[in-house]
């Protein structure tokens, strides 16, 4: 896919070995991944603009090539629920970023929605010198950090694949429903699987994709936030 091919191919040439966020997103897009709304301001006036396109409640993040763990320096607000707030979160952001890391290159703010809260899962990529890439699946939050849920298959996978992977984590009853709650949309998380394989599979050179956390809804599934690291040796 030609459009791809220029994200990645632009990162490159600025040297970067990773994508910013906004193209992180927007490649998903391009494999119909469901990611949220999003927009990239360069100054306040853009985005209090794109928080009322979007509208609130809104996040903020800050777009670095010199930032790629962006909490670290307080470069992410959640939560804006107003005008007033995003004025706010806007210049503390900025302020932290010139007080952590001075030096930092600054793209602009990602303006994004705030996506309401749900199960979280989930999907990630390595790629292994043995075996190739193998895609992740499990659930988000402690669940990954603590008890380690999650399930692994090698690339290039089949709807069948991605199902089982699905089903066969232990956490899997709080996908199905639990305790009153609604079950989460299966297919679509099957769908967004099958949609991340065909990414890897047209473009290998990636080495590493994280879609931490993903929302799974009763209808549908959404990426919050998205990293891509490509290989250095990159054509």
């Amino acid at each position: 896919m030609k459009e791809a091919r220029a994200i990645i191919e632009t990162a490159l040439k600025e040297g970067r070995n990773f994508l910013l966020e906004p193209e992180a997103k927007e490649l998903c897009s391009l494999y119909g991944i469901s990611v949220t709304r999003f927009g990239v301001a360069s100054n306040l006036d853009e985005a209090k603009k794109l928080a009322k396109e979007i509208g609130y409640p809104i996040v903020l993040k800050i777009v670095s090539p010199d930032i790629l763990h962006k909490t670290d320096v307080g470069g992410v607000v959640i939560n804006i629920k107003d005008e007033q707030e995003l004025e706010v979160a806007y210049n503390k952001i900025l302020a932290n970023v010139r007080k952590h890391k001075p030096n930092a290159r600054i793209a602009g703010i990602l303006v994004q929605e705030f996506a309401p809260p749900a199960t979280e899962v989930i999907i990630g990529v390595a790629k292994d010198p043995q075996f190739g890439h193998a895609i992740m699946f499990g659930l988000g939050g402690v669940f990954v950090e603590i008890l380690k849920d999650v399930t692994f298959r090698i690339l290039p996978i089949e709807e069948t694949d991605a199902r089982e992977m699905i089903r066969e984590i232990k956490g899997y009853p709080l996908l199905k429903g639990y305790r009153g709650t609604e079950p989460t949309d299966e297919d679509a998380l099957v769908q967004m699987m099958l949609s991340v394989s065909r990414l890897i599979e047209e473009n290998p050179d990636i080495e590493q994709l994280d879609l931490n956390p993903v929302l799974a809804y009763s209808k549908g599934a959404k990426v919050v936030d998205a990293r891509v690291i490509i290989g250095s040796s990159s054509k």
